[in-house]
């Protein structure tokens, strides 16, 4: 990597290049620098404007999953089978579908190989055991903290491989360059948040041949959010150069704590806490599910799957399915104004209405699972001790005893399975642009619990790849890079000089506009979805984006990165909004983690009033046989487009063919 200085109009930038630029620090990002580094290519820096801030150091569950192929027992399995079940989602094409499975061991056992102490058997076999969505028990984990360890052990190799990282480095937009009919990336733009230069405003530029973004799911998009408050995302950088979206309608919901952030799945549930709601200052404690459900059994039962069929999915709301509660507690807490909590300190009572608890009463999948576990005793926290003490102490050390305290909960935004469009080495439609992570949108509808750190572990390290055997060349000269850069530095750079004005009084917009968002995101595009209302959030969307770019005004330098953050949060939300919008034109109907009021549907249960009714997509439906792509054309306006999905490649893999290939390099093409 050089480093060296450019002037604009006048102002002098520092100007670092190299052939790879790695844009954010969560797993994926830190897996493709690493993967780059082993493939020979050391011409890599990562910029990330918080070390360690994204999804994967601060988020998790009871015992978070990763997804892959099975490696232990007698179950049988292979990569095709893996495929095909990942595919079966729906919405997610196949030949990513066959990259997720093929390279799942591979991607595993290289975070084996840095420590990330997955658990396996004196034989050497590595475990699994099911989760949502998934046939064959092909989930593994190391605990609550699985994606942190990944995180730790990736970032100890970062360190050991000297592998540069600009900490504090904000990137504010994409460089671009139109050459052979295409649109590349070029670069980025930062701003350096410790060295706030009046006269530069902090501006640091980055000539690259290659960017691996790997920033994470916008998350600052929602209010009621299990992401970290840390990470907020940046797809709009990717928007604003025309990269293309898909399967923007589909995200994951589901139950979380609010005052410590995380999620509510597995042990947490599987123990059958007690749920009540209380009002605003915590009074008036009821235990609200008593009035939905016709008995204990029903009750408890529908609490222990959750943590089976974690996120929220309108197919199992109907017949007092586990998705009834996240309905309820939605009823609860947005729609009465109330609080809902979880009790671990004693079993769901009658209330009055229903009986006792019992075990006697629950299904046969609960029960078996609970004898399994020894844990068919006691209260909720006894079982939780004997079952996941781990979980427990999670808590603690953030504060919160379980064995004591009620625990706040919310329905909350925890997963975007959708994002930015990527083929089968996670290459977007820019050139040279290789989004990976959440960030990249290969999940479909449906996804097996834990495939998302596989799909993010096997796309960082298959745009490495890529990037170590075809585009190896050396960034270039500063006079040539600034031919093409030099009017979109300048224009970004005289964006924000503009911002700067010390407002004479309180500056509404910026402090207001991420709550817009955010509320907008959480009313219109969440898990409950109501046609009438998104037309109106679509038109109030694009309004805001328009204030933003005009009229948004900071009073230093040290609040541009909030207010770039702003305009790219508010043109990704409007961006997703027009999926929806588009979905629902097109008779789209609930899915996926997501519920479209529907007034001549059915009621999610009789105790529900009729403006629950709702109606599921039909299999053959036309929304789910194809992908809604989404972008903005050279002038800004939004185009879509509906692509058929792809099936699952069934080409025969002859050695000596293969082998012939792989010798002359043609494989990574």
């Amino acid at each position: 990597m050089k480093k060296g200085i450019i002037e604009i109009s006048g102002v002098r930038f520092p100007l670092y290049s190299l052939n790879t630029l790695i844009i954010g620090s969560g797993a994926a990002a830190l897996n493709a620098a690493v993967n780059l580094f082993e493939y020979g290519q050391k011409d890599v820096a990562i910029a990330t404007e918080n070390w360690g801030g994204g999804t994967s150091n601060n988020a998790g569950s009871d015992k978070q999953t990763y997804y892959k192929l099975s490696l232990s027992g007698g179950v049988t399995d292979s990569p095709l089978e893996m495929a095909r079940d990942l595919f079966s989602g729906g919405c997610m094409h196949g030949d990513i579908a066959l990259c997720e499975a093929q390279n799942s061991a591979q991607a595993f056992f290289h975070l084996v190989s840095l420590g990330v102490p997955f658990p396996h058997d004196r034989f050497g076999a590595y475990v699994g055991y099911k989760t949502d969505h998934d046939p064959r028990g092909r989930a593994t984990s190391a605990g609550p903290l699985t994606s942190r360890m990944m995180f730790e052990c990736l970032a100890k190799d970062i360190k050991k491989k000297g592998i540069q990282v600009f900490d504090g480095h904000d990137i504010i937009a994409l460089l671009t360059d139109k050459r052979n009919g295409g649109k590349y990336v070029i670069g980025a733009l930062a701003i350096d948040k410790d060295n706030l230069d009046p006269e530069s405003l902090g501006f640091v530029v980055f000539n690259a041949v290659n960017v691996i973004l790997g920033t994470g799911g916008p998350a600052g998009m929602y209010k009621s959010s299990v992401y970290p408050e840390s990470q907020l995302g940046s797809s709009g950088l990717a928007f604003e150069i025309g990269a293309f979206g898909n399967n923007l309608t589909e995200s994951q919901y589901g139950l979380a704590s609010i005052k410590f952030r995380w999620n509510l799945s597995g042990t947490y549930q599987q123990v059958i806490p007690r749920y009540v709601s209380t009002d605003k200052d915590g009074q008036d404690e009821q235990e609200f599910l008593n009035h939905y459900f016709p008995d204990m059994g029903k009750l408890a039962t529908a609490v222990f799957l959750k943590g089976y069929q974690w996120p929220f999915d309108p197919r199992k709301v109907r017949d007092y399915g586990s998705s009834l509660i996240d309905i309820l507690v939605y009823q609860e807490t947005v729609m009465k104004g109330r609080r809902v909590f979880l009790d671990f300190t004693r079993n769901p009572p009658s209330g009055g209405i229903l009986e006792d608890f019992s075990f006697d009463m629950l299904d046969k999948e609960a029960s078996v699972y609970l004898e399994k576990s020894g844990a068919l005793f006691g209260t909720p926290i006894e079982r939780l001790k004997k079952m996941n003490q781990p979980a427990i102490d999670l808590y603690m050390n953030n504060g919160i005893n379980l064995a004591e305290d009620y625990l706040e909960i919310g329905v909350c935004a925890q997963h975007n399975n959708g994002g930015l469009k990527g083929n089968i080495w996670w290459e977007s439609n820019i050139k040279h642009l290789f989004p990976a992570g959440e960030v990249n949108g290969t999940h479909g509808v449906y996804r097996p619990g834990g495939s998302a750190l596989n799909s993010g572990q096997v796309g960082s390290m298959r745009a490495a790849l890529y990037i170590s055997k075809r585009y190896t060349e050396t960034p270039p000269e500063p006079e040539r890079f600034l031919a093409a850069a030099q009017d979109q530095v300048k224009d970004k750079f005289e964006q924000a000089r503009q911002m700067i004005k010390p407002p004479a009084g309180e500056n509404h917009i910026l402090h207001k506009a991420r709550e817009d968002i955010q509320e907008r995101m959480s009313s219109s595009g969440a898990h409950i979805r109501h046609p009438e209302k998104i037309k109106e959030a679509i038109k109030e969307a694009w309004s805001l984006y328009s204030r933003l770019k005009k009229e948004s005004k900071v009073a230093s330098s040290e609040e541009l990165p909030d207010a770039f953050k702003n305009l790219d949060l508010c043109l990704t939300h409007a961006l997703y909004l027009e999926a929806i919008g588009e979905y629902l034109e097109k008779g789209g109907k609930s899915r996926g983690s997501y519920l479209v009021v529907d007034s001549n549907g059915d009621k999610p249960c009789e105790a529900l009033g009729d403006e629950w009714k709702f109606s599921l997509n039909q299999e053959d439906a036309p929304v789910n046989q194809k992908i809604l792509e989404i972008h903005l054309d050279e002038k800004s306006v939004v185009k879509k487009q509906w692509v058929d999905v792809k099936p699952v490649p069934q080409d025969e893999a002859w050695f000596e063919n293969i082998w012939n290939e792989y010798m002359q390099e043609k494989i990574v093409k």
